[in-house]
């Protein structure tokens, strides 16, 4: 996958994100903090995307991205399918995998597997969407199709590593 499209699967997942800090697995912007699991640096290099909190590409170009985000505002409280189909927004050929509630960091999420196409490009997408403390948190794995089961375990690594706090 071309640095090119990376930026636009980057672009389509985090978009109206805004400007964080990080630092040993805790992110923290204006509104909300929350830690997610470790990431081999080896492995996992972070990647300077505008409009996302965190984003992450594996090293040597394979097109794998995981990325996280907060979005934390008075909001009509839709449900987690519809948190999951926002995520999805300019990917066509969308093909629905199967979906599964868990609790994470006490409250319900919702896991997406999903194929689909970007610019006519396929590629596999893992999705986590929980709310919490009126934010919405989303976890995003994307991969070419058939390749995700090589890194799933780093991605679940970051998501079950995950807590939050809202500042207020």
């Amino acid at each position: 996958m071309s640095r090119m499209l990376l930026t636009l699967v980057l672009s389509a997942l985090l978009a109206g994100c805004h400007r964080a800090t990080f630092e040993d697995s805790v992110l923290q912007k204006k509104d909300v903090k929350y830690r997610v699991g470790t990431l081999s640096n080896d492995v996992w290099q972070r990647a300077s995307f505008d409009d996302n909190d965190l984003a992450f590409v594996e090293r040597g170009e394979t097109g794998r991205v995981i990325a996280t985000n907060a979005t934390c505002k008075d909001h009509d409280d839709p449900a987690l399918s519809v948190l999951t189909k926002h995520l999805l927004m300019g990917f066509t050929e969308r093909q629905d995998l199967g979906q599964r509630t868990f609790t994470l960091d006490g409250r319900e999420a919702l896991r997406s597997r999903y194929v689909a196409k970007l610019d006519g490009v396929p590629v596999s997408l893992e999705l986590v969407v929980l709310k919490k403390d009126n934010c919405v948190f989303d976890f995003s794995y994307v991969s070419p199709v058939g390749q995700a089961d090589a890194r799933m375990a780093d991605f679940e690594a970051l998501v079950s590593g995950f807590q939050s706090e809202r500042l207020r």
